[in-house]
């Protein structure tokens, strides 16, 4: 098949690991710049253009869009899907998981755990909005943020006040959620593919660091999950039409509570804590789905 990354920088790990994956099992493989095309659309003939050429014969994309560009990105998936290119992750999904609150909301109505989280516009009564999720510490996060840039642990009342009326000051979106002391500074995550957990690692944040995120110094180690928590990561991905995601979930006496589910999740951590070959299940994922099964030997975009 023909098979289009759609990547900012080919030097990334997982860029590259996809790369090779599609080449070991036998793909045309062209790694392009979302950013760096554009569309054109007239009656019953879509297209996109990329560095000066028409690209076409695509039979499949995988979009590996960033969090800043997510518009325009989405924006790119949505025309190749129109152009009849299979989507490892849809552009729909894409948009409706980088929304954090449109995602909590999504995961409150499918009744998935999750930390009480509060959303309000300038609130009058702040100590109001503290109550509602138990007070504190209690999390603050902006509704843009990404690994773990843009998270705010408020251990006081006093702290919480001043830090959601600076936000709000800074007419910054935020969420404020329940703090979870039982989880420890570590969190879990699975890595989905196709409805299936094929890889889950847990990860744990530095000392003194309450972000367990790998880019900002946690540690991940590989480790199962139970039922309880597997079923929670799957359905968590099928409400929100993802194929393709890392969930975040943190443990609680009451269960796993999901954080966020990432439509572009990394593979070194991953991959590094499990030893599975990620890359290589995202491939053959894309494989089954194609429809007629195509295996198309000329050249994209020729």
């Amino acid at each position: 098949m023909n098979l289009i990354i759609l990547s900012r920088n080919p030097g990334l790990y997982s860029t590259r690991r996809l790369v090779e994956a599609a080449q070991q099992r036998g793909h045309l493989v062209e790694v392009i710049d979302h950013l760096k095309c554009s569309v054109v659309m007239e009656q019953g003939n879509p297209g996109i253009i990329y560095k000066g050429r028409v690209i076409s014969g695509v039979d499949a994309i995988i979009p590996r869009i960033g969090a800043s560009v997510t518009f325009y990105g989405t924006a790119i998936v949505r025309q190749f899907e129109t152009m009849g290119a299979f989507s490892a992750v849809k552009s729909q999904a894409i948009s409706r998981s980088r929304d954090k609150l449109r995602t909590m909301q999504i995961l409150s109505r499918s009744g998935i755990g999750m930390p009480k989280t509060a959303f309000a516009y300038h609130p009058k009564d702040v100590d109001e909005l503290i109550k509602e999720v138990g007070g504190t510490p209690l999390i603050i996060k902006l509704l843009e943020g990404t690994q773990g840039i843009g998270v705010v642990l408020a251990e006081t009342r006093n702290t919480a006040k001043s830090a959601i009326e600076a936000f709000y000051g800074l007419d910054a979106n935020i969420m404020i959620q329940e703090f979870i002391k039982e989880s420890g500074g570590s969190d879990i995550r699975a890595f989905v593919v196709d409805g299936k957990v094929v890889g889950a690692m847990k990860r744990q944040g530095k000392e003194g660091e309450f972000r367990s995120n790998l880019h900002r110094g946690g540690k991940g180690r590989v480790i199962k999950l139970n039922r309880i928590e597997r079923d929670a990561a799957l359905q968590a991905c099928k409400v929100l039409g993802l194929d393709i995601a890392g969930v975040d979930m943190l443990i609680s006496n009451r269960g796993p509570l999901i954080l966020e589910v990432n439509s572009s999740p990394g593979l070194e951590g991953i991959e590094g804590a499990t030893g599975v070959n990620i890359a290589g299940k995202i491939i053959e994922f894309i494989e089954r789905n194609l429809p007629g099964k195509r295996r198309r030997k000329d050249q994209i975009g020729i």
